[in-house]
This record gives C-alpha cells, sequence and structure tokens, in this order.
C-alpha cells in the first residue's frame, strides 16, 4: 500500500469490525427470516438477500475509506497478486494481517448474531457442497472479483458500494450457492447451525471454489482491462491523504 494509507493497526480494525458486521447481518438476517416466514424458504431467501444488500452497501460507505473495505480474503488475495506486478497494492504482511482480521471478523459476528436471537452457538449441520453449489461458488467469486477491481480499473471506485452491494443481491437468486463467494464468511457461517449456515464438512470445497473463481475472475480482468494491476490501492473504495492523516 502507499504512504497515503492508514496505519495498518486501523485497517486490520477496519476488516475485522466490517467482516463481523457482515456476517451478522447475514446470519441475523438469515435467523429473523427463519422465524418470521417459517414455512416459506424462498421469502426466507429474500428477506436474507435483502438486508445482505442493504447492510453490505452500508459498511463499504462507511469503512471503505480506512481499509478498502475488502471483508473478503479473496478480494484482498487478488489485490495483493494485481499490486505485485505494478509495485502497488496490499503486501505480503499485510494480506496475511487481513485475511487473519477478517476470518476474526466473520467468527465472531456469527457468535454475535447468535447471542442477539438467543439460538446458541453450535456448529452448523447444513451441508452445501453439491457440485452445482461449488459451480455457483466459481461464477459468483468470478463475477465478484472482476466486478471490483474493473470498477478500480475505470476509475469509478465510488460505485463500489451500491454495484458490488447489487451484485451480491443478484447473485443471492442466480447461483445455486446462494453466493457466499467469501472464505472468511464462509467459516464463519459454520458457527450458527441455522438457515444461513453451512456444514464444516463443505467448507473445503467452497473455499477451493472460491478461490478458482477468484483466479477466473483476475484472468477475465487482465484480458478485459490490462491496466487494472496500476488501480490496485483502489480497491474497493480509493483511499484519501485526508482518510491518513485523520
Amino acid at each position: 500500500m502507499t504512504s497515503q494509507q492508514p496505519p495498518l493497526w486501523r485497517r486490520a480494525v477496519a476488516e475485522l469490525l466490517g467482516t463481523n458486521l457482515l456476517v451478522m447481518i447475514v446470519v441475523g438476517s438469515g435467523i429473523a427470516a427463519q422465524q418470521l416466514s417459517p414455512n416459506d424458504v424462498g421469502l426466507q431467501l429474500l428477506q436474507n438477500s435483502t438486508a445482505t444488500v442493504l447492510g453490505l452497501t452500508v459498511l463499504i460507505l462507511m469503512l471503505g475509506p480506512v481499509s478498502g473495505a475488502h471483508f473478503n480474503p479473496v478480494v484482498s488475495l487478488a489485490d495483493w497478486i494485481l499490486g505485485r506486478r505494478s509495485g502497488t497494492g496490499l503486501t505480503l504482511p499485510e494480506l496475511g494481517t487481513y485475511v487473519v482480521a477478517q476470518t476474526v471478523g466473520a467468527v465472531s459476528g456469527s457468535v454475535v448474531a447468535n447471542a442477539m436471537f438467543e439460538v446458541g452457538t453450535s456448529i452448523s449441520t447444513k451441508e452445501r457442497a453439491t457440485t452445482g453449489h461449488l459451480l455457483g461458488e466459481v461464477v459468483a467469486t468470478a463475477g465478484l472479483v472482476l466486478l471490483i477491481f474493473a470498477l478500480a480499473a475505470t476509475k469509478r471506485g465510488v460505485l463500489a458500494a451500491p454495484a458490488v452491494g447489487a451484485y451480491i443481491g443478484a447473485a443471492y437468486w442466480f447461483t445455486s450457492s446462494t453466493s457466499f463467494a467469501n472464505p472468511a464468511v464462509t467459516v464463519g457461517r459454520v458457527f450458527s447451525d441455522t438457515f444461513a449456515g453451512i456444514a464444516p464438512a463443505s467448507v473445503p470445497g467452497f473455499v477451493v471454489a472460491q478461490l478458482v473463481g477468484a483466479a477466473v475472475g483476475l484472468g477475465l480482468l487482465l484480458i478485459l482491462f490490462p491496466s487494472a494491476p496500476r488501480a490496485a490501492d483502489d480497491v474497493v473504495l480509493a483511499h484519501s491523504a485526508e482518510t491518513a492523516s485523520a
């Protein structure tokens, strides 16, 4: 990252808080949907996806100027990979810090969501790793990575919040996996045996599919936007000198 970035500890706090709140939104709205509409899975998914779209958009707007609002290890990894080509983006120690912060945030977000609804924290038994679900994760993650870095490459990072929120909301419905597209969130959702949960046995397949999707998304990005590596510092939202000195 450039010298204009906020200190790493501040960015780590933003990534932890953002991923915590994101999983809290996903799991909490899933529990609420299950309680409000116990006999209508379609309505549960609508309620869950609507809350996620709105919440994710707000979180990116709130924390993007601090850390870039990655909230997702594959986004951070893609940022690091692209940055190696141009001397920008996350360094390897920053990548490790981001991933740890995101994972801790995701697990704690699930625990807090469970506590709010008094359902107790337990390991999910919801198996999801079918061939169709894994393909859905490849598609969802590839599209997410392509979207985020294409916006940065074309100087439209200001649109990241509504665009990413809209994409994830759509992917809830057009992918069979309901678009986890995020290894940290996948791990966090293990700790809630509710509508939004995922069984531990399904996690490795999901994470591998997400990494494959990230590779596909990066490949498409470099074909369509060859200058993308130079914009690695502007993912998800461009940072400013004012933010760094605040």
